[in-house]
């Protein structure tokens, strides 16, 4: 996983609430090789006309989107399915966090496992952000996770990150839960052989 300690970029806005992963990533393009990347998939019915042609007014295809980081999206992303190529198709992209009022509860921890951050704002901080990105496109939002809060632009303020310590730990060092289950591995010898010092019969 590619760690995330703080990043600082412009901000595509997605409208549009309950957009659940088919929308992100329809289910057929989930046997594709990985390996290939799945950005080529990310919106891709909502994305592109019938012919496959990027659609200019889809707001990722628009000339200021281009580079943006971080998207903004409306309440409930990521609903639906459990399907991680979601969040592939996200990660793929480049994108680095999510800022919406809500998320699905298996995408959101979907994307901590996959190196994206998922900020949850109220409603009201995500329609004045909306509001603002609209009259100032190249306005650009900071993600610190060392800090845990999100600085927004104008007077939007900054706002904190309310993710669980552990997936906040492996996001700052990059270590999926299997990685970062290894880098105790002395102090679980130790206490293995604490244990069975105090309890030899176990080994029996």
């Amino acid at each position: 996983m590619k760690a995330f300690t703080r990043g600082t970029s412009t901000v595509a806005y997605v409208p549009g609430v309950n957009c659940d992963t088919d929308q992100i990533i329809p289910g057929r393009f989930l046997k594709a090789d990985r390996a290939e990347g799945y950005d080529k998939f990310l919106f891709h019915d909502i994305r592109r006309d019938a012919d496959g042609n990027l659609d200019p007014g889809f707001p990722l295809n628009r000339p200021d989107a281009q580079g943006a980081r971080i998207l903004l999206v409306e309440d409930n992303f990521g609903c639906g399915s459990s399907r991680e190529g979601a969040v592939y198709a996200l990660a793929d992209a480049g994108i680095r966090a999510l800022l919406a009022p809500s998320f699905g509860d298996i995408f959101f921890n979907n994307a901590l496992k996959n190196g994206i951050v998922p900020v949850r704002l109220p409603v009201t901080v995500c329609e004045a952000l909306a509001d603002h990105l609209s009259d100032n496109p190249d306005a650009a939002v900071t993600v610190d996770l060392e800090a845990a809060q999100v600085v927004l632009p104008g007077d939007l303020g900054a706002h904190p990150i309310t993710i669980d310590a552990f997936a906040r730990d492996c996001l700052l060092q990059g270590l999926d839960e299997i990685e970062m289950t290894f880098t105790y591995l002395n102090r679980i010898a130790a206490f293995e052989a604490d244990r069975m010092a105090r309890n030899p019969w176990l080994g029996r």
